[in-house]
C-alpha cells in the first residue's frame, strides 16, 4: 500500500484529491495539509511513502516544505497551475521526484506516483522543454538588485544596503530591465515572477 500526505491548501481540491487518490486500490491519503509546515509535521509524524505537494502554500511554500523534506526518505510529487522554468528548477534542486500540472488528466495523478515509487522521475513534459530552453539571466549581483527594488526600495537604499554608488545601482537597473527586455522596473518584477526565478 502506497501512503500518501496531500499538501494543498484549497480546501475543495484537497478532499477530490484525497477522494481521488483514495479510490485506488493500492494507495491510502493517510494526512491532509493545507499548507508546507503542516505537510512537514506529518511526515515526520506518519512517515508516508509520498507527499503530493501544491507550490503556493500560506507561510511555508511546497518548494520550502520540499527542500526540508530532502533526505527523508519520503518522495515528494510537486502538483500545480504553475508552469515556470524557475520554480521547475528550484523543485529538481530541492530534490522533488516530479513535477505535475493540475490541469493533467486525473488518472496521471496515480500512474505518476506508482512511477516515482518505482523509482522513476515524472516531470510535465512542457517543463522539460522549457527549462532547457531558458535559464535566469541575470547575475546574482543584479539578481539582488531586482530583490530589493521589488521589496520596494528606491535607488538610493539599495545603493546604501550594497555599498555601491547611486549611478552603480542605476546602472545595474538599466541592464536588467535590458535584460529582461522590458522597460519599466514594474515590468522587471513582474516577468522575474512569472519566471519564478525569485527565491
Amino acid at each position: 500500500m502506497i501512503r500518501i500526505v496531500i499538501a494543498e491548501d484549497q480546501r475543495m481540491l484537497l478532499g477530490a484529491l484525497a477522494s481521488l487518490l483514495d479510490l485506488e486500490e493500492d494507495m491510502s491519503v493517510i494526512g491532509r495539509a493545507s499548507n508546507g509546515e503542516e505537510a512537514v509535521e506529518l511526515v515526520r509524524q506518519h512517515k508516508p511513502d509520498i507527499c503530493v505537494m501544491d507550490i503556493e502554500m500560506p507561510g511555508m511554500s511546497g518548494l520550502e516544505a520540499a527542500e526540508e523534506l530532502k533526505g527523508s526518505g519520503c518522495k515528494v510529487l510537486i502538483l500545480t497551475t504553475f508552469a515556470r522554468t524557475g520554480y521547475f528548477d528550484r523543485a529538481l534542486k530541492a530534490g522533488a521526484n516530479g513535477y505535475l500540472l493540475k490541469d493533467s488528466p486525473s488518472e496521471e495523478l496515480a500512474s505518476a506516483i506508482r512511477s516515482i515509487m518505482a523509482g522513476r522521475r515524472i516531470y510535465a513534459s512542457e517543463l522539460v522543454d522549457e527549462s532547457y530552453g531558458e535559464t535566469n539571466p541575470l547575475t546574482e549581483r543584479e539578481k539582488e538588485v531586482l530583490e530589493l527594488i521589488a521589496d520596494g526600495k528606491n535607488t538610493k537604499e539599495i545603493a546604501n544596503q550594497l555599498y555601491l554608488t547611486t549611478g552603480t545601482v542605476r546602472n545595474y537597473i538599466s541592464v536588467i530591465l535590458d535584460k529582461l527586455d522590458v522597460s519599466n522596473r514594474i515590468e522587471a518584477i513582474m516577468r522575474f515572477k512569472e519566471k519564478g526565478w525569485f527565491k
